[in-house]
């Protein structure tokens, strides 16, 4: 798998040290360099890259601005490079793969380039299987009505959520979560031996999580099913569902299908 990368910065020694430091990765093949924003949504527009080492400060338009710039394609992966550590949260709000601080440090760029791997592999299996399917839908259709098909946006669904909380960013991976509760426009995320503070609606939140998986118990409660440990019955319908952690969460009349899939 050859990961076509573009790298945009407006410092040239920049540009040199970052090619310098991709050299190893021969699966790393530089596309194009750019040396500012509008030069950036260009390149990214014709060439439609993999990925792009983009810088946030430069003249004209920043790196959240090509970002921006791209978001009616289907946008490449974003890796943030920049000498200014304050604009962290805004590159992960921004959904980037990482945040990497000038001079790039060799180890964080190779843990970089796992996580964009991986991040290239999930989307290209999923396009695959739907060329499939296309495929098979036009010389055999009667194989396709018969194919059991994944839900076509199993492969959209996050894997991992940024989460600021007490002035820090957490990377929470998303199997770990027990369960999630609302508080107005705040949702609290629990672990197994953790809770974070959230600002997201229950609404959006639930866009962003596998339904097959993360399942709403009550009316402010999402629970993961993969979690779950045992159910106990409780009274006029009710019940509580016992996590992996010990922890207890009541599901209401309202839901009970979700507890009829645990009783065979």
């Amino acid at each position: 798998m050859t990961i076509r990368t573009l790298i945009v910065d407006d410092e040239k020694l920049a540009i040199q040290g970052l090619q310098l430091r991709l050299e190893p990765y021969s699966d790393v093949e530089i596309i194009g360099t750019c040396a500012n924003g509008r030069e950036a949504i260009r390149a990214i527009k014709t060439e439609k890259p993999d990925l792009v080492f983009l810088d946030i400060q430069m003249p004209g338009f920043d790196g959240f601005s090509v970002v921006k710039g791209v978001m009616e394609l289907e946008p490449p992966l974003f890796v943030f490079v920049t000498a200014f550590e304050e604009h962290a949260i805004r590159a992960f709000e921004a959904n980037a793969v990482n945040y990497l601080m000038k001079p790039v440090d060799e180890d964080k760029l190779a843990d970089t380039l796992d996580r964009v791997r991986t991040r290239l592999a999930e989307k290209r299996s999923a396009d695959e299987a739907k060329k499939l399917q296309d495929v098979l839908a036009e010389i055999a259709p009667d194989a396709i009505e018969n194919m059991p098909i994944e839900d076509e946006n199993a492969g959209r669904y996050e894997k991992m959520i940024n989460i600021k909380d007490r002035g820090q960013i957490f990377r929470v991976d998303v199997d770990s979560i027990e369960h999630i509760e609302a508080a107005g426009d705040y949702m609290c995320i629990y672990t197994g031996d953790n809770s974070l503070i959230l600002r997201e609606t229950m609404k959006d939140l639930e866009r962003r999580l596998d339904p097959r998986v993360f399942q709403r118990v009550h009316r402010s409660t999402i629970v993961n099913l993969d979690q779950v440990r045992q159910v106990k019955p409780h009274t006029n319908g009710e019940c509580f569902l016992v996590l992996g952690s010990g922890a207890e969460v009541k599901v209401s009349r309202s839901y009970r299908d979700v507890v009829a899939r645990f009783v065979h």
